[in-house]
C-alpha cells in the first residue's frame, strides 16, 4: 500500500467558475426562500446585490409609507372638496381627470417607488453618498411632514366650517 504524497488538502477542487456571478433572483429562493439578509462581502457593496429577506424593521416602515401615502390621498382629496388646491402638477391632472384616478395613480406611483428602491436597497447612491436603504426612512418622515400638515389643514377647515 502505497501512500500518496500529496496532501488531501492541496487538491483544488475549484471549477474556476464563481457561483456569486449569477445574476437575478432564484426561482428557489422566491419559492422556498432565501437566507441572504446583508451584504457579506465588501467587494459586492459597489454592485447592485439583491437579497432574499427583509429585516422586520423595513417592513413596517415600508407599510407605514404606503399608509400615510393613502391617508394623504384621503385628506387631499378632502381638502380639494372644501377649497383647497393641488400643488403637484401631475397628481393635479390625475384629480382633473377624477378622484379614483387620482388615488390609484398615487398609490400606485408610491408603491413602484417604494418596490424598486427595495431591489436596489443596498446599493450605495454615490451621488447623495446614502445607501438606498436608508431612503426608505426620509420618505417615510416626508409623508410624515405632508400628513402633519394635511391634519392641520383639515382640523381649520372643520373648526371654520
Amino acid at each position: 500500500m502505497e501512500k500518496s504524497t500529496k496532501d488531501p488538502f492541496e487538491l483544488e477542487r475549484r471549477s474556476g467558475k464563481d457561483r456569486r456571478n449569477r445574476g437575478g433572483v432564484s426561482i428557489r429562493s422566491l419559492i422556498f426562500g432565501g437566507r441572504r439578509e446583508e451584504i457579506r462581502r465588501q467587494d459586492d457593496n459597489h454592485k447592485i446585490f439583491v437579497v432574499d429577506q427583509y429585516s422586520t424593521r423595513l417592513f413596517v416602515v415600508i407599510v407605514a409609507i404606503l399608509f400615510l401615502s393613502v391617508i394623504d390621498a384621503l385628506l387631499t382629496l378632502y381638502l380639494i372638496d372644501h377649497g383647497a388646491y393641488e400643488v403637484n402638477p401631475i397628481m393635479a391632472y390625475y384629480l382633473s381627470v377624477g378622484p379614483y384616478t387620482f388615488f390609484i395613480v398615487k398609490y400606485g406611483l408610491t408603491s413602484l417607488a417604494v418596490f424598486i428602491l427595495l431591489i436596489f436597497k443596498n446599493t450605495f447612491l454615490r451621488s447623495i453618498g446614502v445607501f438606498a436603504h436608508s431612503l426608505f426612512y426620509f420618505i417615510a418622515g416626508v409623508f410624515l411632514i405632508v400628513v402633519a400638515w394635511e391634519l392641520h389643514l383639515f382640523f381649520r377647515v372643520k373648526h371654520l366650517g
